[in-house]
């Protein structure tokens, strides 16, 4: 079963919540509960990372989340430029963590570069395979 589905946001700062709410709820009714606090986890590093590091203002970035078989997919994409890079911050730093934990949790991780932007994405291997909830719209 291949699902799929994505939102823009804002460059706002309750974006980050937005697209955690979008993410759960999606996989919530997709079926999927495995693995819900890591990919919570990860929407909520690579939105902040997209929003302080990577969408210029006026611009928006996009959420995608994706499902085939047993691999849940993340991404979002934003237009600005740069190459996102996993940092081993020292202990007094008090940032500089997000891909480093985005990375960790996730069984596979990267960066798409594109034309304009590029996309920075995760993936997580899950244990059953999704049934969407009856009574819910379809992607």
């Amino acid at each position: 079963m291949s699902l799929s589905r994505q939102q823009r946001f804002p460059r706002a700062r309750k974006s980050v919540r937005s697209a955690r709410d979008f993410v759960t709820g999606t996989l919530t009714e997709w079926g999927v509960s495995d693995r819900q606090d890591d990919i919570r986890l990860c929407v909520s590093e690579l939105a902040t990372n997209a929003l302080l590091h990577g969408v210029p203002p006026g611009r928006e970035m996009c959420v995608q989340i994706s499902v085939e078989g047993l691999l849940v997919r993340l991404e979002v994409r934003d237009s600005g430029g740069g190459h996102p890079a996993v940092q081993s911050p020292g202990m007094e730093s008090c940032d500089g963590r997000g891909l480093m934990l985005a990375s960790e949790v996730a069984d596979d991780f990267g960066v798409t570069e594109h034309v304009v932007g590029k996309t920075v994405w995760v993936a997580f291997k899950t244990v059953c395979v999704p049934v969407p909830v009856a009574g819910r719209r379809s992607p």
